[in-house]
């Protein structure tokens, strides 16, 4: 029993917990090695391991270059900024310094996007390539078109009062513009390299594809911004495009080389016509290598009593202002100013007093307005005129009531010459403005003629044919346009209701329903109002009859081939009939002082529309109305809202 050795129940003291993680890592760590040299150390495995080391060195070499693109366009962009804002502080010597600039960072930024050329033969990634390789193409053409555009205006700076050191600084005004005009001629056919130019730049931008962007992410504001570049070049080629005929017979419109006469007519647009307004007085003018000279001016009432053997006048001259003869005052009765001259020239041609003229001018008192807005107060015939608020015609410019007062008042006497103020405000106008620095009045003058152009508030009616066709494409002719979709024209005449329209207000509103299969009703609708009390019309008194009935003659010009389905508000049964290449929809109504009133018009369009396509549509504004709200909506549900102030073309998704 001795003998037998005791036994240890106690438990063997274990290892080190470090030690044993340790050691199992390192196991770990060899059997991971191990596996990695059995996968490699074949062919295959040799090959995959230099297919992911080549993959890693494409992708770090894609990252860097990418990177290096990416700061590289960043600050081509803000170089461009810096260009624009040069532009939009018509500063023609810095636009230029900075569109400089900005051609060498894109020429960086194409060196960045050129070291990455093996993109064009990834798939995929070759679209976005070739995106950016047009879009750069495109940059280096609008660059070149800008550049000569700058180089063109800057002689001309200091006379359209732009910033930078014009040519033509020394000599009185007129002497500067003279000399102006006799060079342009050196620099207007630039306007073919321009149009070239932007010509290639759309071409370059036609061939990127915003569909390559998805419509969510970041990728929604990539194909955004696509599609309104797009636009603004499609807009940018078909303006220059309209300006280049004018631009170039633009010397010749000036009086070089040879001298031009124009009739000019004044047209009250408060006592709105077709083409604008009542043709109240007129003036002639000659422009000899840009200097006006006036050679005489008078009221349109003179010039008709000038005309033997009158002819009879329109069933509606005779029915709304009980006038049996045609007057030149009347005579503007189309909508189109061209067709309405045409029937001036023609009566014009039997006067006595007639003098041979190049063309016609239609002005309006919204033009002579914004002139005098830059100009300050104007002082003619004794008087001061100015665009102050005048409360004893609602608010309306004082230069307004004052004409009106002067032109319209009855009075115990004769005036001789009643309405040939206006003539002598419009010479005291161009000589304040001829007479002054042309930095401190040209350049603001110039902006704001051509945007009264564009809103009709001034038109023309050249005879040359050449020089009709290049305003007409300047849409600065107040014609009636083909067009190729849906299309609204609303032309009023104040027929008999004094000067109402310097009262009432108007809103319009189109409806579109569309069918299920394509078919298009519309409704018109036209909100009058007018909140303020009637003038004291009572002759006898001499009181001045401004806000009366407003007595308007109403005609729809719609595609051609469309229905009338219903109408309300016509105190006449609507007439239906084509004129100028559209379907008419003609009626008659009035409105009241501190009274309104609705017209409505339900029609049905003359084509169906397909189905997820858009509609487009046209609107052609009338002459000598200020801008009026404008709504158009489907089902009642608005999808657009603006206010009409020039033609505006619309796509309309209704369906």
């Amino acid at each position: 029993m001795e003998t037998i050795e005791k036994i240890n129940f106690e438990s063997p003291k274990q290892k080190d917990d470090q030690s044993v993680i340790s050691n199992s890592v390192q196991n770990s760590s060899m059997i991971s090695q191990n596996k990695f040299r059995k996968i490699f150390s074949g062919r295959k495995g040799k090959i995959a391991f230099a297919v992911i080391i080549i993959l890693i060195a494409f992708f770090t070499l894609v990252t860097v270059q990418s990177l290096a693109l990416y700061n590289s366009v960043k600050a081509t962009y803000a170089q461009a900024g810096a260009a624009i804002n040069a532009v939009k502080k018509q500063n023609v010597a810095l636009a230029s310094d900075e569109l400089a600039k900005t051609k060498e960072k894109l020429n960086l930024t194409q060196k960045s996007l050129h070291s990455m050329v093996y993109l064009k033969f990834i798939p995929i990634a070759s679209w976005y390539y070739n995106d950016a390789d047009h879009l750069i193409s495109a940059g280096f053409y609008g660059l070149e078109g800008a550049t000569i555009l700058l180089d063109s205006v800057e002689p001309y700076a200091d006379l359209l009062g732009l910033k930078g050191q014009g040519s033509f600084v020394g000599g009185t005004a007129e002497q500067r513009i003279e000399t102006a005009i006799k060079t342009m001629g050196k620099i207007t056919p630039n306007i073919d390299k321009i149009a070239d130019k932007l010509s290639l730049a759309q071409k370059e931008i036609d061939q990127v594809n915003p569909s390559h962007y998805p419509v969510i992410g970041p990728g929604k504001k990539v194909r955004s911004g696509l599609e309104k570049l797009r636009s603004m070049s499609d807009q940018s080629v078909a303006l220059i495009n309209s300006a280049r005929p004018l631009i170039k017979i633009l010397p010749n419109l000036l009086g070089e080389p040879d001298e031009k006469k124009y009739l000019i007519l004044f047209q009250n647009d408060k006592e709105l016509r077709p083409t604008g307004g009542f043709l109240t007085a007129y003036s002639i003018f000659r422009l000899d290598s840009g200097v006006i000279h006036v050679d005489r001016s008078s009221d349109i009432y003179n010039l008709d009593d000038t005309i033997s053997g009158k002819q009879v006048a329109p069933e509606v001259i005779q029915k709304y202002l009980e006038v049996r003869n045609l007057n030149l005052r009347d005579v503007n009765l189309s909508p189109d100013f061209k067709v309405s001259m045409d029937a001036f020239t023609k009566l014009y041609d039997r006067s006595s007093a007639k003098a041979e003229v190049d063309g016609i001018i239609a002005v309006d008192t919204q033009a002579l307005v914004a002139a005098m807005n830059i100009l300050g107060d104007i002082q003619a015939a004794g008087r001061t005129f100015t665009t102050k608020e005048d409360s004893r015609c609602g608010g309306c410019p004082q230069v307004i009531y004052e004409l009106e007062d002067y032109s319209s008042r009855p009075v115990g006497y004769i005036r001789t010459e009643r309405k040939d103020l206006i003539g002598e405000l419009m010479y005291a106008i161009l000589n304040k403005a001829f007479s002054s620095s042309p930095k401190l009045y040209w350049g603001p003058l110039f902006q704001t003629m051509l945007t009264q152009m564009s809103e009709k508030h001034i038109l023309f009616y050249m005879y040359d044919k050449e020089a009709q066709a290049g305003l007409e494409a300047f849409n600065a002719a107040g014609r009636i346009v083909d067009f190729d979709g849906d299309y609204l024209h609303i032309n009023q005449a104040n027929l008999g209701g004094a000067k109402s329209n310097m009262f009432v207000s108007e809103e319009v509103t189109e409806n579109y329903e569309v069918a299920g299969d394509g078919a298009i009703t519309k409704t018109l609708t036209v909100d009058y109002k007018n909140p303020f009390p009637p003038s004291d019309c009572n002759l006898e008194r001499g009181n001045l009859c401004l806000n009366a009935v407003l007595r308007d003659w109403v005609r729809i010009y719609v595609p051609k081939g469309s229905t009338l389905v219903d109408s309300q508000g016509s105190e006449v049964k609507m007439k239906t009939y084509d004129e100028l290449g559209k379907t008419v929809f003609e009626g008659f109504l009035t409105v009241r002082p501190k009274g309104i009133a609705k017209l409505t018009v339900t029609y049905k369009l003359p084509f169906k529309l397909a189905e997820n396509s858009n509609l487009p549509l046209l609107i052609q504004k009338q002459p000598g109305l200020p801008a009026q709200p404008h709504k158009i909506s489907l089902g009642g549900k608005t999808i657009e809202e603006f206010s009409l102030a020039s033609d505006k073309t619309l796509n309309l998704k209704v369906r």
